[in-house]
């Protein structure tokens, strides 16, 4: 379904993409087939997430509290700098002492163009998706994204065009160029025959 809105103005812009079939995270082909993102208690060992990581060749593991709400991330990163930059142990460490706290956690209704501009100004790369109730769903990383920028940047295009084009037009104009083009055509016809 397309909308065609006659102004250029950012906030109508935004409105056609929300409304766009693929605009909330949940609609996107990522959010069915990614696996099941791996979580941990705050209290677990990071030996326990780093085995795990390395199974499934995972680059992160989410950190939920007792209600299963997400309250951290630890990434590969997170372990290189926090765990072996200091020395740690991996098999004494908790996880809550080397991971990231309250990270942005996006609702899985949310539009995808405002996280990918989120994670694009605020430099995170992975993107915890929770439900309503605020349980994970999946993680998605700027690298899921990629494969919705080029087919977004083409529409918004044309959208921005069509409004451009169509500004001070009004409905009369359009159908009096309508006619006149019809008119035109019909005469052009007449003279080749």
């Amino acid at each position: 379904m397309i909308y065609i809105y006659i102004s250029s103005h950012n906030n109508e812009m935004r409105y056609i993409l929300e409304t766009r079939k693929g605009g909330r995270l949940i609609d996107r082909p990522e959010f069915k087939s990614k696996p099941q993102p791996i979580t941990f208690l705050g209290k677990d060992k990071v030996s326990d997430a780093i085995n795990v990581m390395a199974d499934k060749n995972y680059g992160s593991v989410v950190i939920v509290d007792n209600k299963q709400k997400v309250v951290g991330i630890v990434t590969e990163r997170d372990i290189l700098k926090k765990l072996v930059k200091n020395n740690k142990s991996p098999k004494t460490t908790k996880l809550e002492e080397i991971m990231t706290p309250n990270p942005r956690v996006a609702n899985e209704n949310d539009d995808v163009l405002d996280w990918l501009r989120i994670m694009s100004n605020d430099r995170f790369r992975r993107l915890p998706v929770v439900d309503a109730n605020g349980k994970i769903k999946v993680i998605f990383t700027q690298g899921d994204f990629v494969s919705y920028t080029w087919p977004d940047l083409i529409f918004q295009a044309s959208q921005l065009a069509k409004a451009s084009f169509m500004k001070g037009f009004s409905i009369n104009t359009l159908l009096l160029f309508m006619i006149v083009y019809g008119v035109a055509l019909v005469a052009a016809i007449k003279a080749f025959l």
